[in-house]
């Protein structure tokens, strides 16, 4: 009789720089359409937080971003 060994355990999928780069672009969209929509309003003449949580938003994410492709630099080679 033959042995049979349990198959290994499913192994959580790391996200590759092509899945990673595509959220990314995902998150920048969304946040440049939020964006846009809240300087439709602003040209309404209904400005407010709204515009500029909007562009932090746009401008955090990608700070964020960068920092992580700093700081994983030596892993992605």
């Amino acid at each position: 009789m033959t042995d049979q060994l349990q198959p290994p355990p499913p192994e959580e999928e790391e996200e590759n720089e092509v899945l990673r780069a595509a959220r990314e672009r995902q998150q920048q969209r969304e946040a440049a359409e939020a964006t846009e929509a809240a300087d439709k309003d602003a040209a309404k003449g209904k400005r407010g937080w709204k515009t500029a949580a909007a562009a932090g938003l746009g401008i955090g994410s990608a700070a964020v971003i960068a920092a992580l492709l700093y700081a994983n630099r030596g892993k992605i080679k």
